[in-house]
């Protein structure tokens, strides 16, 4: 079976969620390390769009949400799924904590947004589950990019929000279990 067959589908996920697009990743940061800087070039590691190592096989999936008729805000997310021949996804997580411990803030440019990191509490995932909090303010606007990180042995399944409501956190919980149950029924 391929990783993209174990990606979520509209039939697995909660009421209300739907899934966009599915398809194979391109590959990720590799194991090159960042410098010691908090700058621009850390943002896609801090937010887990991309993560240290090199997977196997990557696939990823688009995702929405109809949406609460009392929030103007509509969910959007990403299913990425990394699966590694060695010890690769539990690295990727540790490097993942160093790299927000490290910077947890990071300013873009001139004028530009600031980019805030925290490790959150998550829900008990898997074999380690990580919560990494996103937010991006210019101006008077915050926006956040919050994930969650579920390691199943040598896979890693992230599920990020992109640029929703800050208090959608209760949908990237729902999808994140969904997305391990649905790794682990399509299994081995």
């Amino acid at each position: 079976m391929t990783l993209s067959a174990r990606l979520l589908t509209t039939d697995s996920l909660p009421p209300g969620f739907t899934v966009e697009i599915a398809t194979v990743m391109a590959r990720d940061a590799g194991d090159r390390r960042p410098g010691s800087g908090c700058s621009d070039h850390m943002i896609p590691l801090l937010s887990a769009s991309r993560l240290t190592g090199n997977p196997s096989a990557m696939a990823a999936a688009t995702l929405s949400h109809d949406g609460d008729p009392g929030n103007s805000w509509p969910w959007a997310g990403t299913e990425i799924l990394r699966t590694y021949a060695d010890d690769g996804a539990r690295r990727a997580m540790t490097d993942l904590r160093t790299f927000v411990g490290r910077c947890p803030v990071v300013a873009s440019g001139p004028g530009g947004a600031t980019h805030r990191f925290a490790l959150a509490a998550a829900p008990k995932l898997g074999d380690d589950s990580l919560f990494v909090s996103c937010s991006s303010t210019s101006g008077a606007d915050t926006l956040t990019f919050d994930s969650i990180l579920v390691r199943t042995g040598t896979a890693l399944i992230v599920v990020k929000e992109q640029g929703n409501n800050p208090d959608d956190d209760k949908l990237l919980a729902q999808v994140a279990e969904a997305a391990l149950r649905r790794y682990q029924a399509t299994g081995s």
